[in-house]
């Protein structure tokens, strides 16, 4: 697992600079008690408190004495996140520590955006780097921060890297890393195993690749609750022989962000110790084009004994899904989780920087909800909506892998993979996009992570830690 120095907090200095956040409600108050020097240059360059607005300030001498940022009001602050890391990108080089009245910001969420703000993505090109480091603010875990932030680095460098560089047998030699790292136990059912082990839709997908698909398993921890998580693995998603469109094709290598967000929620969870009995499970695979491949039409068996009637090779996911899941149940876990770069529906219904998921336990939802709000991971949820069972019944097969009709794509994906998890009585589905299509705070344009501090922050309660 890379790690990312800059995503750590500076040694607590005596000569970090102290950084004024202020919002614009409070920017009269706040200069009226600053310095007449300070109070002049904030006035000439036009300073009062708008969001982002970010200056460094020196003494007679030419040396930083204070850093300013403005916060903007409450209305401007709600149509974002992590506003305190574009100081992080705008400041030079030099050691910072939050100062003045922080009664109105929440110190994690700007010291973890800050932390993120250090992510780069530089394995094929020099980028630019965040040279501002932030002493970790009073009252902050930072370590846990820390390791959060490297948890979403995995995240992101695994999404970031192209699919030359990271099929099946890569994404195994990731997985295996991670476990390493963490002293977790880790098999691997590869090729045509798969058949003779009952995973036939994890074949089947992957089968036409010269890459052979495979079934990661790992499993650290033996005390306390039980926690599987089940990520999407396909490492390139060309459709299959129901051929993607170009424009469609072109970020298919983020088509594993599942398989990428339960790696970085799985070190998270190692690296803090959790009491937690952790299965992670990701089947990998390329959804490639030929002779053997798939065919719409074709009738496939899972390893619970549904049978699928395949109407789109370009549904892939939910087949890879769908056996792992059965295995995942066998075990009946007090929690499984599955993620996955699923639907195109869900992009359309929630836009790229919400992650839906799906739960029928309203305890279950209202505490993956608080902790999304809480460490600003918004989740939504969706309904395990029972009257569009129908639409998932084809007739011929058990089920219908691609619904015809084109409504409710998000749910009838879900609803597909609820059929595999029979016996686990508490499953979450969460249908993320894990890319960031415009640079933001805190998120490079590129692979992110979705719903995973979200998860980490309600465990406590959804497993009584």
């Amino acid at each position: 697992m890379q790690k990312h120095p800059q995503m750590t907090f500076a040694k607590d200095s005596k000569n970090s600079i102290p950084l004024q956040i202020v919002s614009k409600d409070a920017f009269q108050d706040w200069i009226s008690s600053q310095p007449a020097p300070i109070v002049a240059w904030l006035r000439t360059i036009g300073f009062d408190g708008a969001l982002g607005d970010v200056h460094l300030l020196p003494d007679a001498q030419g040396i930083p004495v204070m850093a300013v940022m403005g916060f903007g009001t409450s209305k401007s602050r709600i149509r974002g996140r992590f506003h305190v890391a574009r100081a992080a990108a705008a400041l030079p080089a030099g050691v910072y520590h939050l100062a003045g009245d922080l009664s109105g910001i929440d110190a994690s969420e700007a010291a973890l955006g800050w932390l993120l703000a250090g992510y780069k993505f530089d394995r094929y090109a020099e980028q630019s780097n965040i040279k501002a480091r932030l002493v970790a603010p009073d009252g902050v875990d930072g370590k846990t921060l820390e390791i959060i932030a490297q948890g979403e680095a995995l995240t992101r460098d695994l999404i970031n890297t192209p699919s030359s560089d990271l099929g099946p047998s890569e994404l195994q030699v990731a997985f295996e890393a991670l476990a390493n790292e963490h002293n977790a136990a880790v098999t691997v059912i590869a090729g045509d195993d798969l058949l003779t082990q009952n995973f036939p839709m994890i074949h089947a997908v992957g089968r036409a690749s010269p890459r052979a698909p495979r079934l990661l398993d790992m499993r650290w921890g033996d005390v306390g609750p039980s926690l599987t998580l089940v990520g999407k693995g396909v490492c390139f998603d060309t459709g299959g022989l129901n051929i993607k469109p170009g424009a469609s094709m072109g970020l298919m290598k983020k088509d594993m962000g599942g398989s990428a967000a339960v790696m970085g929620l799985a070190h998270m969870i190692m690296a803090l110790g959790l009491k937690i009995r952790l299965r992670v499970l990701v089947p990998a695979v390329e959804n490639a084009i030929g002779g053997s491949a798939f065919r719409p039409q074709d009738i496939l068996t899972s390893r619970k004994g549904l049978t699928v009637e395949i109407n789109n090779t370009d549904a892939e996911g939910r087949l890879v899904l769908a056996d792992a899941l059965a295995l995942a149940d066998e075990e009946t876990p007090d929690l499984l989780i599955s993620m996955a770069t699923l639907t195109g529906a869900a992009r359309v219904a929630v836009g790229p920087d919400l992650a839906p998921f799906f739960t029928e336990d309203d305890i279950v939802a209202t505490a993956l909800k608080s902790a999304g709000n809480s460490v600003a991971d918004p989740l939504w949820q969706l309904p395990f909506w029972d009257p569009y069972e129908p639409m998932i019944e084809p007739g011929i097969g058990d089920l219908d892998n691609a619904p015809k009709g084109g409504f409710a794509g998000t749910i009838t994906a879900a609803l597909f993979l609820r059929r595999f998890v029979e016996h686990t009585p508490n499953y979450v589905h969460f249908d993320i996009y894990g890319w960031q299509p415009t640079a933001a705070p805190a998120r490079a344009k590129g692979g992110v992570g979705q719903g995973t501090r979200a998860i980490l922050e309600a465990l406590p309660n959804l497993l009584n830690l």
